[in-house]
């Protein structure tokens, strides 16, 4: 009898053991995106709860993706100064980066190549830990001229293809030039701006996740 009780007991102990394992595996573990950028995703003029980390999030969630957005904008980051900031603005836990770098550069009619290179740099670093990037390119101003704007324009597209990282062509697509959907500086997007922004974003940031889950189960 005795025994019979012991055995019932280990049987108990390995239905629940099983069941917690399952329970375990049930739930998807967080994949965390870090927003690697300047103003435009730090959110210049917003509140934190409708910049581009923060909605990107809850749209990403909204489709069922267990995420975390990382907010790593500092406004007024040339290319140069996310390089310097690089190794601490990426926590360990990072599993992808969207990099959105270069408008400052633009707006103080710093060189292109100059720009290139050091863009070059920091995907360079990002992929040597191992994690997937989403380059999203920018627009020069057109009173620099046709060739500096050709110039910056090529910039991304050539990185993206450099480094076989996925491109989104421009971040201010759908927003740009649409005064309901900038603030009043016309450099900005504002919340619905955002908005914007994030649904446009959205394939290119799924695709983004597809590479860090195929990374994880290799």
């Amino acid at each position: 009898m005795k025994l019979r009780i012991a055995r019932l007991g280990l049987l108990a102990a390995a239905l629940l053991f099983a069941s917690e394992v399952d329970v375990s595996r049930a739930e998807p573990s967080e994949t965390v995106i870090v927003a690697l950028g300047d103003s435009l995703t730090a959110g210049y003029g917003l509140p934190q709860d409708q910049s581009f980390p923060a909605q990107l999030e809850a749209a990403l969630k909204a489709r069922g993706h267990t995420v975390r957005v990382v907010n790593a904008g500092v406004s007024g980051d040339t290319a140069l100064a996310g390089l310097q900031r690089l190794d601490w603005a990426i926590p360990e836990d990072a599993d992808a980066v969207i990099l959105e770098l270069g408008a400052n550069d633009a707006l103080q009619g710093l060189p292109p190549d100059r720009t290139k290179a050091t863009l070059g740099k920091i995907i360079e670093t990002i992929q040597a830990k191992g994690l997937p990037v989403l380059l999203t390119g920018m627009e020069a101003p057109r009173n620099l001229g046709k060739d500096y704007v050709a110039a910056f324009g090529a910039m991304y597209p050539g990185l993206a293809a450099q480094y076989d990282v996925i491109l989104y062509p421009f971040f201010l697509e759908g927003a740009a030039l649409n005064d309901n959907l900038m603030l009043k500086d016309g450099i900005h997007p504002n919340g619905k701006g955002v908005a914007v922004i994030v649904e446009n974003m959205l394939p290119k940031v799924e695709a983004l996740l597809a590479q860090t889950q195929a990374k994880g189960e290799g």
